[in-house]
């Protein structure tokens, strides 16, 4: 997995300031309600099927957030660096569905 660290530090001069994650809000205020709707419902089942690979074969007890939340404790830093990366990937498709 690639963090791109580089790609996520905040330079007081970039006329883009903002993280990736302010970002994706700025624009999905602004864009059509329907192509936000759509995204965020790509979004969700993304979410639901990683959920079924991950509690595939476990028993009736397995909890997933508590799966989830371990896991985040134990790699915080690739975690975040995957959800800034998530929120540009999101912005991106967006913004791509803005031009069509």
């Amino acid at each position: 997995m690639s963090t791109f660290k580089d790609w996520f530090s905040e330079d007081e001069d970039d006329i883009f300031m903002g993280s990736p994650k302010s970002k994706f809000f700025d624009v999905s205020r602004e864009a059509s309600k329907d192509i936000v709707e759509e995204e965020i419902d790509k979004i969700v089942e993304k979410l639901a099927v990683l959920e079924m690979i991950i509690s595939e074969g476990k028993g009736e007890s397995f909890d997933i957030n508590q799966y989830i939340q371990d896991y985040t404790l134990d790699n915080m830093a690739e975690v975040k660096a995957m959800k800034k990366g998530l929120y540009v990937e999101f912005t991106g498709e967006i913004i791509c569905r803005l031009d069509s």
